[in-house]
């Protein structure tokens, strides 16, 4: 007589950071760290999954990482989270020791800085954390050398819409995203304890014959946030990928580049970006929520 097994559904998506913190061991080498953490949707779980571990600087390696991710595997288990669909790494720099770990476990990498509550949760560690360890690096630190941003390209021709405009919603509206009809939704939890009423900016692309598609292929960007850069509207995916939506005249960038500044400062950073057939379509084939939070 055969038992059948219990097989647990996946759970939601991991974000995850291996790197150094400010902090020097008794050999006076940095601590290392694994930061894992559940992607939270926009109605955020009471008691999303967090895990952490510490690495001495001499085991940095993939050996090491592979063995942690099979620990927090095992502990989001007992506390009766499924395993993850994905991994999201937000470092370049760490990425093929990144890779090479998830392989070894079956688990698929996906290279993104949409990792939102990862970003959250560390500047948490930074403020109320890292400064209670012992042997924390107090006072001003040299700041990594900022990588220069890549060239943005011009969207694909079978990617670009036929018109768009600006949009600007309250955060109680998006509140209520989760309610709507969308083909390819990319939602994620709002910043705490934010007003209802404030505004949130962002973009519409309409296509009449191809909306679906344009969907399809922005949602596998992993889309991060919008920025105006030399009288250009561009959107930074994945890691550090960089397209031109449009091209704006120099009035025109001035104010929106004010607008996504303010909006920073207001709203957390958030942003979106919608995909329908018309302004007048009451679907979305594609709707994404974005934050511009600073990943230093």
């Amino acid at each position: 007589m055969s038992t059948a097994v219990a097989v647990q559904a996946p759970g939601p998506d991991w974000e995850l950071d291996y790197y150094s913190r400010p902090i020097l061991e008794a050999d006076g080498k940095k601590r290392w760290e694994l930061l894992i953490c559940s992607t939270q949707g926009l109605q955020p779980a009471p008691d999303p999954f967090r895990w952490s571990m510490a690495c001495p600087a001499a085991s940095v390696n993939s050996q090491w990482l592979r063995g942690a991710i099979e620990a927090a595997l095992a502990a989001a288990a007992d506390q009766g989270y499924g395993p993850p669909r994905r991994l999201r790494c937000w470092r370049g720099s760490m990425r093929a020791m990144v890779q090479r770990a998830a392989e070894g476990l079956g688990l698929e990498l996906v290279p993104s800085r949409r990792c939102y509550g990862l970003l959250e949760w560390l500047r948490e560690r930074q403020a109320s954390v890292y400064p209670l360890e012992p042997g924390y690096m107090a006072g001003p630190l040299a700041p990594p050398p900022q990588p220069i941003p890549p060239v943005a390209l011009p969207l694909p021709e079978a990617a670009r819409g036929d018109s768009w405009s600006w949009a600007t919603l309250p955060a109680a509206t998006l509140a209520e995203a989760g309610g709507w009809e969308i083909a390819f939704p990319g939602l994620v939890a709002l910043p705490s304890a934010i007003d209802p009423a404030t505004p949130v900016p962002g973009i519409r692309l309409f296509s009449r014959r191809r909306a679906l598609a344009i969907a399809g292929w922005l949602s596998g960007l992993e889309p991060t946030r919008l920025e105006v850069s030399a009288g250009q509207l561009v959107l930074e995916a994945g890691l550090e990928d960089r397209w031109i939506l449009a091209r704006l005249p120099e009035e025109e960038a001035r104010l929106a580049q004010q607008a996504l500044a303010e909006a920073r400062e207001r709203a957390g950073g958030l942003q979106f970006i919608a995909i329908q057939a018309s302004e007048e379509a009451s679907s979305l084939e594609g709707f994404w929520l974005l934050r511009d939070l600073p990943e230093g």
